[in-house]
């Protein structure tokens, strides 16, 4: 015997159920109508749904939880485009920041110093900021200073194409500093 389990997820939807309530499946007694060329007003639903079937559109329920339940008389497939056509919009505005990470050791170098630079350069030139982090191994923890005035020192450097958002920090073994590309005007 199988034994059946509810879901228990609250927002769970059908695949074929949309993602809006149109026409008859909407179930309250009185509706605020909206929409190009009628007259807003709170309405029973038979006279919203007559008043959309007179204009050929949908009866779109918009905002549910208030109360009367708002709803638009439109096309429904081309609200649905244009819901579509805007989260698109929105999704190419957004910036994704990448973050590239240089790691040096507190007696790093001066040769391996300039190798890391020149990366660092290269990736604030992409676009992408700048995490350089001091891990501090064993005993080296107590060459904090050396390591604050490296990071210092990088940031100093980088100055022409860069901006330091966050100055050297301790956090755990690590010694944080974050650079960011410089706005191009």
């Amino acid at each position: 015997m199988a034994i059946r389990r509810r879901n228990n997820n609250r927002n769970f939807r059908r695949r074929n159920e949309p993602e809006h309530k149109i026409n008859h499946f909407i179930k309250a007694p009185e509706v605020r109508v909206v929409g190009e060329e009628i007259e807003s007003g709170v309405y029973t639903l038979s006279q919203a749904l007559k008043m959309a079937e007179e204009a050929g559109l949908d009866l779109v329920e918009i905002s549910p939880k208030a109360v009367p339940p708002v709803c638009k008389i439109i096309d429904y497939k081309k609200f649905l485009y244009e819901q579509k056509k805007k989260q698109k919009e929105i999704k190419a505005k957004t910036v994704k920041v990448v973050i590239k990470e240089i790691r040096f050791g507190p007696n790093t170098d001066d040769h391996d110093f300039q190798f890391k630079l020149k990366h660092a350069e290269k990736f604030l030139q992409e676009g992408a900021k700048v995490k350089a982090y001091v891990f501090f191994r064993g005993r080296t923890i107590m060459f904090k200073d050396q390591g604050s005035m490296l990071l210092l020192k990088l940031a100093q450097e980088l100055e022409d194409i860069g901006v330091v958002e966050q100055m050297p920090k301790m956090e755990g073994r690590r010694m944080i500093m974050f650079i960011a590309p410089k706005k191009k005007k």
